[in-house]
């Protein structure tokens, strides 16, 4: 399974953006698809996945009310809103399914206060 994320930028504080992921390969073997991100000097953290059998969603607290993601097929959405400068940070898609956990590379977010 290969992962391509995109829709990474700059935005002011209080914008939206919207990261999407696509895979490829066998995708249908994902259980689980979502989003990771990792800030400068911090672990990566959770921030949301959805389920491929029946979309259903978690978040992680910092971001619920603020970030949805959905599904489209093979390719996952993070819609972002009232973005926070403590959302600055390398966001990773993931996936998980029986063939094991897989990642793609890393697009950049950076939100200015």
């Amino acid at each position: 399974v290969q992962l391509q994320a995109s829709g990474g930028g700059l935005v002011q504080a209080g914008g939206s953006l919207r990261l999407s992921c696509s895979a490829s390969g066998s995708f249908s073997s994902l259980i689980v698809m979502g989003w990771y991100r990792k800030a400068p000097g911090k672990q990566r953290e959770f921030v949301a996945h959805i389920t491929t059998a029946d979309d259903s969603t978690n978040y992680a607290a910092p971001v619920k009310g603020r970030f949805t993601i959905s599904r489209d097929k093979n390719t996952v959405y993070l819609q972002m809103n009232s973005l926070k400068s403590e959302d600055t940070a390398v966001y990773y898609c993931a996936g998980e399914g029986s063939l094991g956990q897989f990642w793609g590379a890393g697009t950049q977010v950076t939100v200015s206060s």
